[in-house]
């Protein structure tokens, strides 16, 4: 059974009320009756706090992974500039444009090569294990 109850809203209120009924597809009485139960619900605040503990639960992880990723980077470039300098000869003087258009060339395919991966949507750090203890 259905009581009819007539109300006086702000016509600002009123007006969102439309437009949330027009987007939604379904009647005013409707939207106004789904926003008086949720307010009159008891377990209101008790969903409120399950949805925001679910977000941030959701920003940790993700927190998470970054600092995963982040520590994955840092800890790739060092390695690359511990090797590079290890194995990386002193240049003579007179073959140091040689090996500078050398490395120009290798620059241009590594960028070649990261434009692809990214492309295709393919992350170094997707290729890690992620079952990965922390050492520390």
């Amino acid at each position: 059974m259905r009581d009819r109850l007539n109300l006086s809203l702000p016509a600002e209120l009123i007006g969102r009320i439309n437009d949330m009924a027009d987007r939604k597809r379904v009647t005013r009485s409707a939207i106004v009756e789904a926003a008086v139960e949720s307010f009159l619900s008891p377990d209101h605040a008790d969903m409120q706090e399950a949805a925001l503990t679910r977000r941030l639960d959701r920003l940790s992880r993700q927190v998470a992974r970054l600092e995963r990723d982040q520590r994955i980077t840092i800890e790739t470039l060092a390695l690359f500039v511990r090797f590079w300098l290890t194995i990386t000869p002193p240049i003579a003087p007179e073959q140091q444009a040689a090996a500078q258009a050398k490395g120009r060339e290798r620059f241009d395919g590594f960028i070649e090569t990261l434009g692809k991966r990214v492309q295709k949507g393919r992350w170094f750090a997707d290729e890690l294990p992620g079952d990965v203890p922390d050492s520390r």
